[in-house]
C-alpha cells in the first residue's frame, strides 16, 4: 500500500474530484487518512465521502437520529500530497542508511522529498 495512516491525500476521482476555479487553476479536495483497510483496498479520509447513517437510540446516543460520517474511498482514487509543492504526486521507494542499518522509505517523485521520517 502506498498510503498510510496520517498521510495527507488528494482525492482524484469521484464527487470530490479536482475542479477548476475562475482563474483556471485546479482546486483539490484534501484530507488526512484516518484508517487504511488493505484487504478491501480502501481508506477512510477525514471530511471526504461523507454519508448519512441512521442510528437507533443507544446508551451512547440516547436520542438516535441521523449521523454524518466518512465512508471508505478506494485507494486508486487517492494520491499523496507533495510536502513541498502541495500538488498530487506519485510515490517511489528507496533505501537510506540510518543508525540501525538500511531503511526502506517512501519519497515523493515530484520533489524527491522523503515522506517517512
Amino acid at each position: 500500500m502506498h498510503i498510510k495512516k496520517g498521510d495527507t491525500v488528494i482525492v482524484m476521482r469521484g464527487k470530490e474530484a479536482p475542479t477548476l476555479d475562475k482563474d483556471g487553476k485546479k482546486v483539490y479536495t484534501k484530507g488526512r487518512v484516518l484508517k487504511v483497510l488493505p484487504k478491501e483496498g480502501r481508506a477512510l479520509v477525514e471530511g471526504v465521502n461523507m454519508v448519512k447513517k441512521h442510528s437507533r437510540p443507544s446508551q451512547d446516543n440516547p436520542q438516535g437520529g441521523v449521523i454524518e460520517q466518512e465512508a471508505a474511498v478506494h485507494i486508486s482514487n487517492l494520491m499523496i500530497e507533495d510536502p513541498k509543492e502541495k500538488v498530487p504526486t506519485r510515490i517511489g521507494y528507496k533505501t537510506i542508511d540510518g543508525k540501525s542499518g538500511q531503511k526502506k522509505v517512501r519519497y515523493a517523485k515530484k520533489s524527491g522529498e522523503v515522506l517517512d521520517k
